[in-house]
Order: structure tokens, then sequence, then C-alpha cells
């Protein structure tokens, strides 16, 4: 955990007194309920679940190789490429992220298990170069028998990591770990050098095969590697209970599945595809469970810290145990008013959510939050009605509108919150659009409500406490909002729900009306600009400001010889096709279409919508142009070529009262079409403003000084190949 500033420490200073009073344990009943809730859990059902999904790839395995006609023959090699490089990246995300973790904490077994990930990634990574066909003419033993390699590695380490390493052995690996760590890239390149020179015995494509004495010692080691490795992380687990913990062994499992699943699988039958579907479960298990405490903390900071040696584990636990006495000192101190309301959020905001909190402790903050509530309850509630009216700008469907808002409404203190929507005179209640799907108003308040809508104007309270409010569209009933509260509404509750529904009549009204408008122009012009019109019609006048943007020109080098051999009607479609994969690309990157001329198009960057990458992201576009044309492209069809350049433009609209055109114009645009124009069928040209731009790793060739069309002045230009 991140200590609090200098400065909030001398502000927030923690009466020593206070902090060493003693504080009240958890009774021996508490403790009694939370073992009933332990077992009212489903504990042993839930492991059950477990086993018996674990067990289901070996049932399966041995199905298939107790029926040899069920073990049908798959042989698709980009799908294994990808399927393969895949797990790899996946793997050295989780590498990464746990060293992290272990380079915080200096820890000894998160170290292994990072170098455990980093061993399995490098090894499916020469094994999804040995794909016959994607990088490969033919298939290499020493390739294919780099995943079994791997495993075995990464099972080393993970056997290792589940050892005691505590004290001087967990030092002496973190001593030998960057050595470790050069040791398996040498290893690595070493193999992929040998493989690739055909040395012996890799060159030979049987040493991979099924039950080849190599692969079989291979599987002998692994194996029992990670059989010890899920063995250990269990008995970690029982301990302290740790979703990390729980992946990991579910990792490890698989793993050792999949060890056996290389040594007897066809290759390219389904046995041979189970073990490839093995590993990528196991890294993305160990990957979700990850996702879910990413979403739970709200930080990728401390996701693995709960698989880190007792050491470590009791470090983090004194340091918790000291902030949650910072905070139990500094509440009391607000309870005394001896802190302001500010100080204490310093201390609730950074400590509330992430700890485990004592009983005194939860007690104590209750305490604090029932002091805070009456002030700022208020204050929250219309920062609700700011957010919905916020919201109803925002160009969505109605129904996502309202859902959003319904969400919101919790905040007004109501126990439950639907939105009825009014259709051929009957009240229709989306269940998306409720805070309690189970809740439904009384059938004969409903049917009253049906019959009095076209004159119901006012908020008006029904049996139960419940609370209906009006929407109303262009003056005429759309709809009702209902709210429930045990005791009903006083009359400042009745005027807040009254505004609620007034800002959701207005959102809705504003929803219908962007749908209509949507569907007469949004398809005549950009996305981007037809949502900036729609949200500020002002920004249609005629006129613009000078913004600094990446022009993109892309035509198409040999039309008119196309043109003259080809029907019209094939000359459309393959315009569309065009035009349809370059829209994609350009919009995919956060660009604006211009306009289409003839066979040429001209995109914006940075305009009407600001981006801060704004050079990065049109030269992404215009080399994913490229490469999805040559995917749609037909037999004797002509190639785009592409000039892109950044530098200051008007922008705006150009035309006349009656007719205008969102579009830029400047030497800077110029220059984009005039590098358009220089650019063979296939390549990228960018200019120099362009090239400054772009990150580090950019594949650029620089072309030096070219004289183009209409400019006196050379321009420099760089050959884009690739981006990082």
């Amino acid at each position: 955990m991140s200590e609090p500033s200098t400065a909030t420490q001398r502000t927030v200073a923690i009466d020593r007194a206070v902090l060493d009073r003693p504080r009240p344990t958890a009774s021996p009943a508490a403790a009694a309920a939370d073992v009933v809730r332990r077992a009212r859990g489903g504990g042993r059902a839930r492991v059950a679940i477990w086993l018996f999904h674990l067990a289901l790839p070996m049932a399966g395995l041995w199905l298939l190789l107790a029926v040899p006609q069920a073990d049908l023959h798959l042989e698709h090699h980009p799908s294994h490429f990808w399927l393969v490089f895949l797990t790899a990246a996946l793997s050295v995300g989780l590498g990464v992220q746990v060293d992290r973790s272990a380079r915080r904490h200096a820890d000894a077994r998160l170290t292994l298990v990072a170098l455990g990930f980093l061993a399995a990634a490098l090894f499916l990574g020469l094994h999804a170069v040995a794909t016959p066909g994607v990088l490969l003419d033919s298939s290499n033993g020493g390739f294919a028998l780099a995943t079994p390699v791997g495993l075995a590695l990464g099972g080393a380490f993970a056997a290792a990591a589940t050892l005691d390493l505590d004290g001087p052995r967990g030092a002496q690996v973190l001593r030998i770990a960057p050595g470790l760590r050069w040791a398996l890239f040498a290893l690595t390149a070493l193999w992929g050098a040998v493989s690739i020179a055909g040395l012996p015995p890799l060159a030979d494509p049987t040493v991979a095969e099924r039950s080849s004495p190599l692969l079989i010692a291979l599987t002998a080691i692994a194996v029992p590697l990670y059989v010890l490795a899920a063995v250990r992380t269990l008995l970690m687990h029982r301990r302290r209970r740790s979703a990390v913990l729980l992946a990991l062994l579910t990792a490890d499992a698989l793993l050792a599945e999949t060890a056996v699943a290389v040594a007897l699988g066809v290759n390219w039958q389904l046995t041979w595809w189970l073990w490839h579907v093995l590993m990528v479960m196991a890294f993305g298990y160990v990957a979700y469970s990850a996702y879910i405490g990413y979403r739970k903390e709200g930080t990728s900071t401390g996701l693995f810290d709960a698989a880190g040696t007792e050491q470590t584990v009791a470090a983090i636990r004194r340091e918790y145990g000291s902030a949650l006495e910072t905070l139990v000192g500094a509440v009391e101190r607000k309870a005394a008013g001896e802190i302001s309301d500010a100080e204490m959020a310093v201390f609730a905001a950074g400590v509330a959510g992430t700890f485990r909190l004592t009983e005194a402790q939860v007690a104590m903050l209750g305490r604090a939050a029932d002091a805070l509530r009456a002030e700022r309850e208020q204050i929250g509630r219309l920062g609700v009605l700011v957010a919905v009216g916020h919201e109803s700008r925002v160009l969505v469907g109605e129904r996502r509108l309202l859902a959003r808002s319904v969400r919101r409404a919790v905040g007004f203190g109501a126990d439950a919150v639907r939105v009825g929507l009014l259709s051929d005179g009957r009240l229709d209640f989306p269940p998306e659009l409720a805070t309690d799907e189970r809740w439904m108003p009384d059938p004969a308040a409903v049917a009253h409500l049906e019959r009095s809508a076209d004159g119901r104007t006012e908020t008006v309270e029904l049996p139960d406490g419940v609370l209906a409010c009006p929407l109303t569209v262009k003056e005429r009933s759309a709809g009702v909002l209902l709210a429930r509260r045990a005791g009903g509404f006083d009359e400042r509750d009745r005027s807040l729900f009254a505004s609620l529904a007034t800002q959701l009549s207005m959102g809705l009204e504003n929803a219908r009306l962007y749908h209509q408008l949507d569907g007469l122009f949004r398809q005549y012009m950009s996305p981007d600009v037809a949502t900036a019109l729609i949200a500020d019609p002002s920004q249609a006048a005629l006129g613009g400001a000078v913004v600094e943007v990446t022009s993109v020109f892309a035509d198409l080098r040999g039309f008119t010889t196309f043109s003259e051999q080809a029907t019209p009607q094939r000359i459309v479609e393959m315009l569309n096709r065009y035009f349809a994969v370059a829209t994609s690309a350009v919009l995919a990157e956060g660009g604006t279409v211009v306009q289409f001329v003839g066979d040429a198009m001209m995109a914006l960057f940075n305009a009407p919508a600001r981006q801060a990458d704004h050079a990065e992201r049109a030269a992404r576009a215009a080399l994913a142009i490229q490469r999805r044309i040559a995917d749609v492209r037909g037999p004797g069809e002509p190639l785009f070529r592409v000039g892109v350049n950044t530098g200051p433009a008007l922008v705006g609209n150009i035309g006349s009262d009656e007719l205008r055109n969102f579009n830029a114009m400047g030497d800077a645009v110029n220059v984009a079409a005039r590098l358009e124009t220089t650019a063979e069928p296939g390549q990228v040209l960018i200019g120099d403003s362009t090239c400054r731009l772009l990150p580090a790793g950019a594949v650029t060739e620089p072309l030096g000084e070219l004289i183009v069309k209409g400019r006196r002045e050379p321009v420099v230009a760089h050959l884009l190949r690739a981006l990082p």
C-alpha cells in the first residue's frame, strides 16, 4: 500500500494515546456464525464441481484414444499459429504482471512463478513458428518439441515456487533470478537456431511425434513437477484462501493434463488439438482470475500478492494493520471534532474499501458514516440529478439512457425504482429498467395509471409507499417513473423524484429526436461529424478554426484503365467493397472520413474530435487500409496508394448557405494529397512532420526530398512499413 504524503501525515497526526487503546476483538459467537456461513457456502459442492471439470479433458482424451474413429482430422495451419501465438502472448502478459509484484516485494516465489510463465511463453512462441506453411515451409522437430520443453521448464519453476522460500533460500533465488532470466532467453535462442539450422536431432520431425522417447521423457518430467506444484499450492490455499492461489492450482493441474495430451495426441487430430485448448484454459483461467481481481479492486497493483511467500504476506498484513489502526484513530478524532471532513476523507477513501476491517473498525466507520450522511445525502441526490441531466445530452438509445438513470436513482434513497413506457395505451415495464426485477407495482395501480395517462401531469402517491411521476414527450404522456420506499416519501423526496422525472422526460425526448435524425442523415457523413452537429448545431455554421490535423488521402492507381475494361456494375461493387474496408479502418482509429471523390478518399484525424496521438492513429489506419484491401482485392483490380501528412489546417464548414461540407484546407493537407499521388500502389508515404510524431519502433524508410506536383519546395517523405 502506498503511504500518505508527508503533508497528509502532518495534517492528520494521530494521537498515540488513542491508537494504543485496547480494541475489542470478535466474540466467539461471531466466529461461530462465520463458520456456519462458510459451511452453508457449499464448499464441498464447489470442490466436487471443480474436480469434475478438471477430469473432463482427460476423460475426453481417453474416449478419443479408445475410439480412434472419433479422433477426427482437423488441419488448419493459420488457426494453429494464432492459437499458440496468442496463448504465448497471454503468458507473457501474466509473467510481466507477476514480475511487477515480485519486484515490488522482493519476493522469491513470485519471481519463480513469473519465470515459469516466461519459459512457457518463449517455447510456445517457438512452437507457433513451427506451424507449416505460415512461417516455415515444412514441419521441424525442434520447433514441434518446443512445447513439451517449455512445459517441463515451466513445471520446474512452478514446483520450485512452492518450496519454502523465506529467509536465505529466497534471498539466493532473488540473486540468481536475473541469470535465470537471461539463461531462458539464451536457451530459447539456441533452441531456435539449432532447429532452423537443421542440426540433429532437432531437425528430425519424428522426435516430436506421438509417444517418441524424447517426448515421453519430457512428459515424465513435466507431469510430476506440475502435480507437485498443484499439491503444494493446494496446501497453501488451505492456509490462506486466495483466488490467485486457486487459479495457479487450476493452471498447474491443466498443464499437467496438457503434458499428457502432448505425449498421446496424434498430429492434427482432435487429441492433438486438445492439448492446445488445455494450454489456453490454463493461462486463460489465471488471466481471468486477475481480471476479476482488477474489477473488484480497481487497480492491477497487488493482484498476485497473495501468492507470495509467508514473509511477504506477513509484511503486507502488518502494513494493513497499521493502516487500519491509523484509520480508527482518525475516525475517533473526527467524532470528537478534532479533524475536518476533508482530512477524514483522505483515510476513508484510501483504506475503507481496500483492507479487511475488524468488528470494532467496521462499527467505527459506521458511526462516522452516520455522522456525515445527513449533510452529504442532499448533495449526493442533487449530484444524481446533474449526472442524469448530463447523460440526457449523450447520443444513446432511450432504453440505455433510462437504464443508466434508473441505476443512479437508487441514490435518492428508494428501495426500488422502475420505469414504465407507454405504448398503445398500455404501460410496459422492461426488466432492464428496474433496480429490482422482482418488484412489480400493483396491477390495479398500473391500470389506474393507464386510464389517466393522457391527463396525468403531477406526481401522485399510490398504496404501499409507491410514488408515481409521469414522463412526458412533447407534452404527451410517454411513461411513468415508479419509486418504492417502506414508510413512504416526504415532501422533499417527492420534489426530488419529480425533478428526476423531468430530467428523464427531457432525455427521452432527446433520445427519440436523435434516433429520427440519425436515420435521416448520419449515413451521408462521418459519424463523428454527425454526432458533433446533433450535440451542438451551431457547429454547422460556415467557417472554422486553425487546428493541427493529420490528413490521409487514398486513391486507386490504375482505376481509369480498370474502368475501361469493367462493367459499371463491377466498378460500383468494387468501390463499395474497397471504401467499406477503408472507412472501417479509419473509424476504428477514431478518424473522420471527410469525403469520397471518384476513386479517392480523404480522412482527418484530430478533427472534429481532439486526439493527442492523431499522427499515430492516422498512420495505423493507413497501414490497415493497405493490409485489408489485399484481403478483399479481386483479380485485376487496382490497389490503393496512400499519403499521410501532419500540420496546421483550417478545419470547418465550407460551402454556401444552401449546401456545405465539413473539410480541411491548408498546405499540410495539400502535401498529404501530393504524397498520395507520388506513392506506388500498396505503399503508404508519410511526411516528415508525421514521421517525427510516430512512436519509437515505427519502421520507416527515408526517401529524402521529393519534388511533387504543384509545389516549388521539395517535400521530405518517408515510406511507412510498420508500427509497433
